[in-house]
């Protein structure tokens, strides 16, 4: 029996991704895995059709279905909800720059049937040298805590609890908005879920690789304002 949905949204990253799926392929657990492709390139799309039978995948190809341009991350979102519902499962979401454990998913899925009415899990990220970096920067005591949080998780690595997906359908996030970890975060808590922070499930994550331009964040941040504001991406 399917214990969870698995997707990973793709924009291009095709080194990334490629560790992405293979780590996911080796993961203990009984789950679904759909990729959902974002308008990615051709080298990244060939890629996508001819490995999904080698890597045990179902690949959505966003083009077929909007002509809107990336990032399409509501649209994702809806989808990916829309099945997880149908089959009563918890959706844990995994970006194409992340690096799980073989335990990981399982071990999602057994927190999610163990802790106090969870909304969402989030593993904590790490670096290669497994010090905690961004979206998480802020834990700066090494633990293996779970920790029931007020703060935002990330959907760099999340899941989100069946009960909670069949109270919110995602239909009312905004077109205006780019991302919407933080919006679905204060949803969770909203509608009196708690929100963990699993500091004992380490990922590795390479900040932004789907999206190069975000790392001006750090190492330009006058031009990466320039592009947030003037260009209205990135947005929150």
């Amino acid at each position: 029996m399917v214990e969870a949905l698995v997707i990973t949204p793709v924009k291009d990253s095709l080194e990334t991704l490629k560790g992405t799926i293979e780590a996911i392929r080796n993961a203990e657990g009984n789950f679904l895995y759909t990729i959902y492709n974002d308008f990615s390139s051709v080298e990244t799309k060939t890629f996508l059709d001819e490995e999904k039978g080698n890597y045990r995948f179902e690949v959505v190809h966003l083009e077929d279905i909007t002509s809107n341009p990336s990032p399409n991350y509501k649209l994702t979102l809806q989808l990916a909800r829309k099945q997880a519902a149908n089959l009563n499962v918890p959706l844990i979401i995994i970006e194409s720059d992340i690096i799980i454990k073989n335990e990981t998913i399982s071990s999602l899925i057994e927190l999610n049937r163990e802790i106090d009415n969870p909304g969402m899990i989030g593993a904590i990220t790490v670096d290669k040298k497994g010090d905690y970096n961004f979206p998480y920067q802020h834990q700066r005591n090494k633990s293996k805590k779970i920790i029931n949080t007020n703060h935002s998780l990330s959907f760099c690595c999340t899941l989100l609890n069946e009960n909670f997906l069949a109270l919110y359908d995602f239909k009312s996030l905004s077109s205006k908005k780019h991302w919407f970890d933080v919006f679905i975060s204060r949803r969770s808590k909203k509608l009196g879920f708690n929100n963990y922070l699993a500091k004992n499930l380490e990922v590795v994550h390479l900040p932004h690789s789907s999206r190069p331009w975000k790392r001006l964040k750090y190492s330009n941040p006058n031009k990466y304002y320039l592009y947030k504001f003037l260009k209205r991406r990135d947005r929150i």
